[in-house]
């Protein structure tokens, strides 16, 4: 008995000294990841698979703008940088749930998910209260729900199964989990936020074989953020890391974003060599498909056309809709090279596609294409068919139907025909939709309006002083050319209006058969009696009322086009009434139209009639000049539109604007045409502020002032405070000579032109201001010389005189200034002190703070005087 009361104490014995407490079980086994899964993880997968077939779906390709996307289903516009995380940020509480990265405690954390639940009321507290999105205007997205719930049951699969030991994450099932979190949130915006989702997985399964997956989505994450080149160091991580192995499922997805970030980095090389490597690795055909279309446009903006057509090709073949098909095939004709390439192949290949039954509702697309490539093959007349084919078809595309429109008014452009071609690109504004395009053509038809207004101008004054220059006789002849033709056209309309009426004939059916209006019944007081007694009073039955209607509408509206709020519409549809209303041709006809003297009696005889016309077509065809440069960069038009007018003998002032629009526009394109110009402004206009300009152009670049400079003008000011007018001006020659570049350049010319007051004369000092205000208007002293020939310039004028003091130009104006006159003027610049106390020129060496006052009492009341020139 006491043998076993020993063995039993001394098992107690030892059951007493092993310790109270186990070793807790870890949950990571098949069971844990099975609940993982099951519970909330399905759910979260399931919701992120229905918000990308919602976006696929809703997902409609703008294929104007210069690349399209390859995935579908990132339609995010948020911008990076609103995405706060801080407190009270709108991220702020789905960032609670991430107690691994934020340092929250876990309890907190499963509290906090508790909170997410699956009704949207509940997702509520979690998305902030308003919405997932990482800025208000994602809030009320389509499908942004569906990704809280995304997000939600991700954050509780985290909280609720996650097995950290000693910091690393046993739960592998985790793993998807914070991929989906991570995309949930970069569907949404939420970069940021994406991206701490994705460093928690390389903290805590730095050992999982699904990383490079991770890196993936952590360097899009870079590309949305515009951290181009920290995307690029992931994805070079990934390739050229031995000790990294990408699965192919990993590498079609790495290729297209990688392709994704140089595109927008702007390397558009590489982006195209790692699209062809895409291409490759992806086996979907939409995918394909629409790698191989950005890839074509890729190489089209690189100019390499051949490559692009090819890889358009690929598109076409693997395109899984229609439109896809349609649109490749145009980029295939935008890739045609007229002179390389098989024209009669190219068409015959697009009219096999587009007798294609299934293409039927997109042939205008298909005959667009056509006139693309006609266009490119310079077959001008063939073109303007197709697209005019083009625009008989029913329209499948508004933006293909602009760009239709577009192309008809290029042709007409082209021809100077301006007022046509600017009612085809406001057609193409109408249905335009990428606005872009819809903004250039917004700001071109502004300009062809203009510049159509001008053409016009000169178009009808040229007729007029064309015919003033006939003899009565051939005036009669002329128009009674004109009268026949008029005859002609009105005869043809006649017919055309007899064929229409005689048409309207064949409708004699009786409608009052069976209509309710009709006055059928024999009994005079019956309801359908309306007191008439015999004949349907229906408007629309009675073939007398419809002519007369028809004449009274064409009477008060003109001819209508039919469509919406025709009533506030202009009047005036048809190109040729426009054409004739800025020819200034009445359109109502006039009983005396088919007499040559209604036209003869209109024609101006007075000379002073005749100059008006003259002046305003010559300012016309200098406005016109200046549009053709100005509007649309067209130099060649320019000059020679400019030196037509010089040729056709303007009066002095616009004759002296033509030629030097014509040294401005040529200087630096084309200096032949710019020294002609330059030849005959010195030999025409010698002594005028424009030739001073052409003899020494403005020049913008300055560099900055030198010591030596500075001194070489302190100098030139110490001469000319001691009256040494020609020592100073031989100084600043010399010192603008040497130093043409120099930044005191405009205030040596300043201070030349004091000199020249004091030492040449008024007119003289007035020329040199002049050029002031030409080559540096913007300037202090550019300001300065305006403000001084607003004074000065009042009662100038300039006497050209020859050695022998024989005048050389027309009659002299030579005009005296008396004493009290020259004491009024001086009395008015040196009231400019008290406005203007800066200098007009630089407080160089020597000059500290001289007032304006100072130097213009140091002009004597000569320089005020009229002076002849001397050599």
């Amino acid at each position: 008995m006491r043998k076993y009361l020993l063995i039993i104490l001394a098992v107690l014995s030892i059951f007493a000294c092993n310790p109270r407490h186990k070793k807790k079980k870890t949950k990571s086994g098949p069971i844990n990841r099975f609940m993982t899964y099951h519970n909330t993880l399905f759910n979260s997968k399931e919701s992120l698979a229905a918000e990308m077939e919602s976006r696929d779906k809703a997902h409609v390709d703008n294929f104007y703008d210069p690349y399209i996307s390859v995935y579908t289903t990132e339609d995010v516009t948020a911008e990076p940088t609103s995405f706060s995380s801080g407190p009270g940020g709108s991220n702020a509480d789905f960032d609670a749930p991430m107690s691994p990265i934020r340092g929250m405690s876990r309890s907190q954390s499963a509290n906090s998910a508790s909170l997410s639940g699956v009704d949207n009321g509940k997702l509520s507290s979690i998305g902030g209260g308003s919405g997932a999105s990482g800025n208000s205007g994602n809030a009320n997205r389509k499908g942004a729900t569906t990704l809280q719930i995304t997000e939600a049951k991700a954050t509780k699969a985290i909280t609720k199964y996650s097995v950290l030991v000693n910091g690393v994450e046993k739960n592998k099932k985790i793993f998807d989990a914070y991929i989906l979190l991570a995309k949930a949130r970069m569907y949404q915006g939420k970069y940021l936020e994406s991206l701490d989702a994705l460093n928690y997985l390389f903290n805590t399964m730095s050992k999982d074989k699904r990383l490079p997956l991770a890196s993936v989505y952590k360097a899009a994450n870079y590309t949305k953020l515009k951290e181009y080149y920290r995307a690029d160091e992931v994805f070079k991580d990934l390739e050229e890391n031995p000790k990294i192995k990408l699965k192919k499922e990993h590498l079609k997805v790495l290729k297209v974003y990688q392709a994704d970030n140089f595109l927008k980095w702007g390397k558009k090389e590489l982006a195209a060599e790692v699209l062809e490597d895409a291409f490759t690795y992806n086996k979907e055909r939409k995918t394909k498909s629409r790698i191989a279309f950005l890839r074509g446009q890729i190489l089209s903006n690189l100019n390499r056309k051949d490559e692009a057509r090819e890889s358009f090709a690929a598109a076409y073949k693997y395109a899984n809709s229609y439109e896809f098909e349609v649109k490749s095939q145009i980029e295939i004709a935008k890739t045609f090279d007229g002179k390389a390439d098989s024209y009669e192949e190219a068409m015959a290949y697009l009219a096999k596609i587009a007798k294609k039954g299934t293409y039927a509702s997109r042939k205008n697309e298909l005959y667009y294409a056509s006139g693309l490539v006609a266009t490119s093959a310079a077959k001008d007349s063939i073109a303007d068919s197709f697209f005019r084919k083009a625009l008989k078809e029913k329209q499948s595309d508004p933006q293909i139907r602009g760009l239709t429109y577009s192309e008809i008014a290029k042709k007409y452009f082209s021809k100077d025909d301006y007022l046509t071609a600017g009612v085809y690109y406001d057609s193409a504004l109408a249905v335009m939709t990428y606005l872009p395009e819809k903004e250039r053509l917004t700001s071109l038809t502004a300009n062809i309006k203009k510049l159509s207004k001008n053409y016009y101008v000169i178009k009808k004054n040229d007729s007029i002083l064309s015919l003033t220059k006939m003899s009565p006789d051939a005036q009669r002849e002329y128009f009674t050319k004109y009268i026949d033709k008029i005859k002609a056209k009105e005869a043809a309309a006649e017919l055309e209006q007899r064929r229409a009426d005689r048409s309207k004939g064949f409708d004699n059916a009786d409608y009052n058969a069976n209509s309710i209006f009709a006055n059928n019944s024999s009994d005079a007081n019956s309801f359908q009696n309306f007191g008439i007694t015999g004949g349907s009073t229906f408007y629309f039955a009675n073939a007398n009322n419809i002519p007369r209607g028809e004449s009274s509408f064409k009477q008060t509206w003109g001819n209508r086009t039919l469509s919406d709020n025709w009533r506030y519409s202009a009047k005036t549809t048809t190109i040729e009434e426009l054409k004739n209303e800025a020819l200034g041709l009445a359109n109502a006809p006039d009983p005396r139209r088919l007499e040559p003297e209604f036209y003869m009696e209109k024609i101006p005889t007075s000379l002073e009639e005749l100059g008006r016309l003259k002046k305003d077509r010559d300012t016309a065809s200098l406005g016109m000049g200046r549009m053709y440069e100005s509007f649309f960069g067209n130099t060649k038009l320019a000059t020679k539109t400019l030196f037509d007018l010089v040729e056709n003998k303007p009066d002095e002032e616009t004759d002296l604007q033509a030629l030097y629009n014509i040294f401005v526009f040529n200087y630096e394109k084309n200096p032949a045409e710019a020294e002609k110009a330059k030849q005959l402004i010195l030999e025409t206009y010698p002594y005028t502020s424009y030739a001073e300009y052409v003899k020494n152009p403005k020049n913008k670049d300055f560099n900055k002032s030198t010591a030596d400079v500075e001194k070489l003008y302190a100098d030139a000011y110490k001469l000319y405070e001691t009256e040494k007018f020609a020592e100073s001006s031989a100084i600043i020659d010399k010192a603008i000579a040497d130093n043409p570049k120099d930044a005191l350049v405009p205030k040596f010319y300043l201070l030349n032109a004091y000199n020249a007051g004091k030492n040449a004369g008024k007119e003289i000092m007035i020329l040199q201001l002049e050029q002031i205000v030409l080559n540096y208007a913007k300037t202090p002293e550019g300001i300065k010389a305006k403000e001084l020939l607003k004074y000065l310039k009042s009662d100038a004028k300039l006497e050209l005189t020859d050695e022998s003091g024989n005048v050389v130009s027309q009659k002299p104006q030579t005009q005296s200034t008396t004493k009290d006159e020259a004491t009024v003027l001086k009395r008015e610049l040196n009231q400019n002190e008290g406005r203007n106390t800066e200098l007009p020129m630089p407080n160089g060496p020597g000059i500290p703070g001289q007032a304006d006052s100072q130097v213009l009492q140091q002009v004597p009341s000569q320089t005020i005087e009229t002076m002849k020139r001397k050599k």
